[in-house]
């Protein structure tokens, strides 16, 4: 195969820089829905909070094509710069300043789009991610990655291997969801709509236990963060209601010089912001933990079993995200998580549901252990394809 700069297979576009006065209530005929970085999602495409930007504001070129594809080019977080997603939908749509396009010859596009998922791809953006305060992908830091490009026959091979694992692994995320769907109908069968139950009682969070939240070292004194001992645990690695690898500890000298502060284990962790599905992401800790200002700790307390209200949580996803306020990026906020109520049925029986959790939870390890060799083999073959 000869190695070959995506510059020479493909073009990049640049998003639509627009302001407020631009922004439609609804989409009509003189707008068109706008995807922002948050609207990238585990490499797909999802329009949770799109906004409607007048179509005067975007070129011809800014239309998204089958094919392309989209990507965060700039964000606070180094998780989320570099995502990208395929687009492959037919109906009009852009998308924002803060991401770019890459539109491929169409002969080799979902070569490319397998590229673009590799974490190949993703450990080369990583290096060339930089900024003070916010991480950028300029053009040429995509324009000479160098990828290796065969005969019609090599590269049909590596499209439809890979296409065929990821066919595998949405598969296995599909009966995970599944296992999740049934939790929520036993809670339902056991305890009725959490929302209009009057069964049990409805209570604030705040009359039952504590809430508070984390804070941040100073990021420029490296004693806080060098072979810091204290798991950090960020909104970001609030994944799929759970907590995802955690990357960083802080210090003893961090913790007690800053506003951050240790939460005991079975500690209920609610996202309050954050890009894409993050607000309202609800994980439970294993372990003693610290975790940044953007993450709500609700304290365990007698009243309330900690797996009870962390899958009560999850439920109240959505009941939760529409409290949040503000502009394009609506947060939520302590006083917010404190009002929260939560239905409290007796102690027993929220035992008996948290037994059928665990439950669960072992028909989900096996599954998860099947996505996970699954991911493994893709990633593996990826690096042989790319590498």
């Amino acid at each position: 195969m000869n190695r070959r700069k995506i510059c020479e297979l493909s073009k990049q576009i640049r998003g639509v820089s627009y302001k407020p006065e631009d922004i439609h209530k609804d989409l009509d005929c003189d707008s068109v829905i706008l995807l922002r970085a948050n609207n990238i999602d585990d490499g797909k495409i999802n329009f949770d909070e799109v906004v409607y930007v007048d179509k005067k504001k975007v070129s011809k070129e800014q239309y998204l094509q089958n094919g392309d594809i989209l990507i965060c080019a700039s964000s606070g977080s180094k998780q989320l710069v570099g995502k990208a997603a395929t687009f492959n939908l037919d109906m009009p749509c852009t998308f924002g300043a803060f991401c770019k396009v890459i539109r491929p010859l169409s002969d080799i596009a979902e070569y490319i789009s397998v590229f673009f998922q590799s974490n190949i791809y993703r450990q080369r953006i990583s290096e060339v991610a930089l900024g003070a305060n916010i991480n950028n992908i300029r053009n040429e830091h995509i324009d000479f990655i160098e990828i290796p490009v065969g005969t019609e026959h090599e590269i049909t091979k590596v499209v439809q291997t890979i296409q065929s694992l990821q066919i595998i692994i949405e598969k296995r995320k599909q009966e995970l969801q599944k296992l999740d769907d049934l939790i929520k109908a036993r809670f339902v069968e056991m305890f009725g709509d959490p929302e209009s139950n009057e069964k049990y009682p409805q209570i604030a969070i705040k009359d039952l236990t504590d809430v508070i939240s984390g804070g941040t070292p100073d990021r420029k004194k490296n004693e806080y963060w060098e072979n810091g001992t204290v798991p950090w645990v960020k909104t970001t690695e609030l994944q799929n209601n759970k907590i995802n690898t955690v990357e960083e500890c802080i210090t003893e000298k961090g913790l007690y010089e800053s506003s951050a502060k240790v939460v005991p284990e079975n500690t209920v962790l609610i996202a309050m912001y954050g890009q894409g599905k993050t607000r309202g992401m609800t994980a439970i800790l294993e372990i003693p933990a610290s975790t940044n200002q953007a993450c709500a700790c609700v304290l365990p307390c007698e009243e309330v079993e900690p797996k009870y209200l962390w899958q009560y949580m999850i439920m109240s996803y959505d009941r939760l995200r529409n409290l949040a306020q503000g502009g394009n990026q609506p947060n939520l906020n302590g006083k917010m998580i404190k009002s929260f109520s939560v239905l409290v049925p007796p102690k027993e029986l929220q035992s008996h549901f948290v037994q059928f959790v665990e439950e669960i939870d072992k028909s989900k390890v096996a599954v998860q252990k099947a996505l996970d060799e699954a991911q493994l083999l893709s990633d593996s073959l990826m690096q042989q394809y790319f590498g």
